[in-house]
């Protein structure tokens, strides 16, 4: 019989240097946000500031949530270390509800068919409006929520539950009823990528997008684990738990990823610049022919792929803490390049603009999600203390 390997409460509770954590990241994300309604609310740059980072936490958690389902419906054993970590960030899903309501408030500045002067003088928007039409929007979002909550809370409820009953089967269960999951939440992660990013330029279709965005998802949420656990680790947390076994597992994920995003992106544009369709191509002619967004999209696709991927490929730097911590800081602030990308040039599709809210509408969004995040932490162990396949996670050594 292999020998157990035990684990130190101090090890697997949040670290006291972190407990003011939640305190700070909300009063942090509140002043931010208080700032950014006083200088820009009802301002169509409010919007799309706001819009844009929104979506840019929204995509982290819900790669949160994907990751939780992938480590069952895999029946992973190595990811359950950092299992727990990703289901205290899908369990922020909660917060998002809220934090779209400035979304809905700001519909009419962001999506040009909510407009009905303009679905009357235009036959394609006359040709959507039983898709494209603001009830059934909101009956969208609300069904898109529902789910994402859901299943959040049901795995998180289930996981944390188990510490406390050591009940095997609960792993059994949840292997099972992933699979589900998993198709729901790929439905309604492709239908509110179409709804809330897609739809901002109406006359725009592209049947691939939804799985670009799926691939940004899961990008950001593996560089944010990377990062979290390195910090946790500093800190004294997780010291004997989460070995670079884990961390090399982790930076092979991301670097599979990034190829994955690169992948799926130059498909599309292939595809698109293939074909030479009028109602397609002008979407990325908005990002080329004006000079500072073509330096945008060239920046993006040499800092979202080429650079990681030769910097990725290597394994000593998936083992070295400075270099794994570059690595995942980089491609979180690729990330939000690419949401960016994704939304700015519907405003400012003349010229290259940078604003002020852009970053106090990030900085607010993403500290009240770490706020919450860090409560959500102090509640419980950092790790599933009873799951059945701990001891295999905490002894696992790449071949």
């Amino acid at each position: 019989m292999e020998h157990e390997i035990s684990v130190s409460p101090e090890e697997i509770s949040l670290p006291e240097s972190w407990q003011r954590l939640p305190m700070i990241a909300g009063a942090i994300g509140l002043i931010s946000l208080i700032a950014s309604f006083m200088m820009g609310y009802g301002s169509k740059q409010f919007s799309f500031s706001y819009l844009t980072g929104f979506v840019y936490w929204l995509t982290l958690v819900l790669g949160g949530l994907f990751f939780v389902l992938l480590h069952y419906l895999a029946r992973s054993g190595w990811s359950v270390v950092v299992r727990r970590l990703a289901e205290h960030v899908s369990g922020t899903l909660p917060l998002f509800v809220v934090l779209f309501i400035p979304v809905v408030l700001g519909m009419h500045d962001l999506y040009h068919w909510t407009h009905a002067d303009a679905v009357a003088h235009d036959p394609l928007l006359q040709h959507k409006a039983p898709y494209l039409n603001e009830t059934f929007f909101f009956i969208r979002a609300a069904f898109y929520f529902a789910v994402w909550i859901l299943v959040s809370m049901y795995f998180r409820r289930q996981s944390t539950r188990q510490d406390e009953s050591g009940d095997p089967g609960i792993t059994k269960v949840l292997q099972t009823r992933s699979a589900p999951g998993m198709v729901f939440f790929a439905i309604t992660l492709f239908f509110a990528s179409f709804d809330w990013l897609m739809s901002l330029e109406p006359h725009w279709f592209s049947t691939i997008f939804g799985v670009y965005i799926f691939a940004g998802c899961v990008v950001s949420i593996f560089a944010f684990l990377i990062l979290l656990v390195l910090q946790l680790k500093g800190s004294g947390a997780l010291t004997h738990i989460v070995s670079w076994e884990h961390f090399h597992d982790m930076g092979k994920l991301l670097f599979g990823f990034v190829v994955f995003w690169a992948y799926i992106g130059f498909s599309q544009f292939m595809l698109i610049w293939y074909a030479n369709i009028p109602e397609e191509t002008f979407w990325f002619e908005m990002r080329w022919e004006e000079p500072n967004w073509r330096m945008a999209s060239i920046f993006l696709a040499v800092g979202h792929f080429v650079v990681p991927f030769f910097f990725l490929i290597t394994q000593w730097v998936k083992r070295q803490r400075l270099t794994l911590t570059l690595a995942a800081l980089w491609m979180l602030f690729m990330h939000y390049v690419d949401i960016y990308w994704l939304v700015m040039p519907t405003l400012h599709h003349e010229a290259f603009h940078i604003s002020l809210l852009d970053f106090t509408c990030w900085l607010g969004i993403g500290g009240l999600f770490l706020a919450v995040l860090g409560t959500l932490m102090q509640r419980g162990a950092l790790i599933p203390v009873k799951d059945p396949r701990l001891q295999e996670s905490l002894a696992f050594e790449n071949p």
